[in-house]
């Protein structure tokens, strides 16, 4: 997974720089970012699984390398006890795609999306994009039991910080969230592919806690 990783990085910003060493201290930012200790689910694998489904979907992706960026940086900064993750997300994005001379446009539209997973709510004057990147970052939630499960016990990890009653509480809520809503994934594939699921997991999940 790691080689692939890196192969895609390297391809995608060998379009922006031709500076190997600039292309390396990127990737190494990236890489320790996302294997940090505190990783259990928003890690390199959250990464890899993303970019496999945009590879996927790619011929219904408008602007797909602004879109692969939004990828690789929206969880860039994770803290659970934080809750401007996102906005430092989209402020570390910007840092580096300024750098690599990245237009003026596309800047704004990695930010937006990025910014977009904060409250899971596609943001005004956006493109089908940032539907498709919030349906599949929450992707995860329409698999089946066991993998659902696994993805509840690397959340738990994450926010291990906090105790019991504190963690539930503010779990329930957040799923909660998502099954009032008239649905949880904004495009037809992914309503077709895991919305019945995702409300099966969501209310299984919540009984549990």
């Amino acid at each position: 997974m790691i080689d692939w990783l890196r192969n895609e990085w390297k391809t995608l910003v060998s379009l922006y720089t031709k500076d190997d060493a600039v292309i390396s201290e990127y990737w190494e930012d990236i890489e320790n970012h996302y294997t940090s200790k505190n990783r259990h689910y928003h890690n390199l694998s959250h990464i890899y699984n993303m970019l496999q489904q945009a590879h996927n979907l790619k011929a219904t992706i408008i602007d797909y390398n602004t879109f692969r960026f939004a990828i690789w940086y929206h969880d860039i900064i994770y803290n659970a006890t934080k809750k401007n993750n996102e906005t430092k997300s989209a402020e570390f994005s910007e840092k580096r795609l300024k750098s690599l001379n990245f237009d003026q446009k596309s800047l704004k539209i990695v930010n937006k999306l990025i910014k977009s997973t904060q409250k899971h709510d596609i943001l005004l004057n956006t493109t089908s994009d940032n539907a498709y990147l919030l349906d599949m970052d929450l992707s995860i939630l329409g698999t089946d039991w066991n993998l659902y499960e696994a993805y509840t016990q690397n959340i738990r990890k994450e926010y291990a910080i906090y105790p019991d009653f504190i963690y539930k509480k503010g779990r329930k809520k957040a799923m909660l969230h998502f099954l009032e809503r008239p649905t949880i994934y904004f495009t037809e594939y992914y309503q077709n592919k895991y919305e019945e699921q995702a409300r099966i997991n969501l209310k299984k999940e919540i009984s549990l806690l």
